[in-house]
């Protein structure tokens, strides 16, 4: 196709964007990768324990991969404050889902996890993506990704892991957690994590209020630039409510619309509870920016 002329905001100078994630190999140049959620808790925020029983969980997963989402993530211990889960219940949850959707699929498969012996575990039985919501509160677990070849996402949270932080502050939101992140990327490098595992989170939501996620995403472009690919997890988040006046069944517009704003910030990742309706996106946005061509080009040619 020809190049297009297109504003340099759209294609961050990503040091390494060709990356071999899992089974499949991704060009964040000139691609958007969707990631489905499936959780397997009883009270995660969006959908409330509607996948926690195995089945449901395996089944929520091969159809997200069939919808076209690029992995799957696949959590068992909420973000949000609560009570002590086990490593052993933690596994008890992740892995047989890892398992049953390795043997069917070759999609992408990453484990929402911040402990070093349930990441070796589902990197073991087939995830090829650790997904750190704590932003390395544990350093053992970039030994563990270091060791595995696995990609690593560093997530930009200032609690410890299931515990609360009330009314965060911040002087300057995206100066911060920019800074934040370099910094936990510096950890991960020292513990034999390669940049090419490295993929960063700004983390919407997390321990920030609907106004910080706001500006954050806005100013997008100050985490692009530390050179990563950059993962916006927006879907059906509080900063979306809040901004809308909508309940989380009414919230996928607005996690559209957010998504998108953030791939043309410089996201490459988006985290996106309804597969077919993200993927759907994503596709539309690399049409438009001419990555990709259309599926079918016949309107108006004869």
């Amino acid at each position: 196709m020809p190049e297009t002329s297109l504003p340099v905001f759209i294609a961050p100078p990503l040091r390494l964007p060709v990356r071999t994630i899992g089974r499949r190999t991704f060009d964040f140049s000139r691609q958007v990768a969707v990631m489905a959620v499936v959780n397997r808790t009883p009270d995660s925020f969006f959908d409330q324990g509607r996948t926690f029983a195995l089945d449901a969980a395996v089944q929520a997963a091969v159809d997200a991969a069939e919808a076209g989402a690029d992995w799957v993530d696949i959590g068992g211990v909420p973000f949000a404050p609560g009570p002590e889960l086990s490593a052993a219940d933690e596994l008890d949850r992740v892995l047989p889902v890892v398992q049953a959707l390795a043997a069917v699929s070759d999609v992408v498969i990453s484990v929402d996890t911040f402990r070093p012996e349930v990441a070796a575990a589902v990197i073991e039985a087939g995830a090829g993506v650790v997904n750190d919501t704590t932003g390395l509160h544990d350093p053992r677990l970039a030994d563990v990704v270091a060791d595995s070849g696995a990609t690593l996402v560093v997530t930009h949270s200032l609690a410890a892991p299931r515990r609360p932080h009330p009314r965060p502050h911040y002087d300057d939101v995206a100066r911060e957690v920019a800074d934040l992140l370099a910094r936990r990327v510096d950890v991960a490098l020292a513990h034999g994590v390669r940049e090419d595992q490295i993929i960063v989170d700004p983390g919407h939501d997390l321990n920030k209020t609907t106004v910080h996620t706001l500006e954050l995403t806005r100013r997008l472009g100050e985490v692009t630039a530390l050179g990563h690919p950059v993962l916006a997890a927006v879907s059906n988040k509080d900063f979306v409510g809040e901004s809308l006046d909508r309940a989380k069944p009414d919230r996928l517009a607005g996690s559209l619309a957010a998504a998108v704003a953030s791939v043309f910030l410089g996201a490459r990742i988006v985290r996106m509870h309804d597969a077919r309706a993200a993927v759907d996106a994503a596709r539309m946005v690399e049409a438009i920016l001419g990555w990709r061509r259309p599926v079918h080009a016949v309107h108006n040619v004869s």
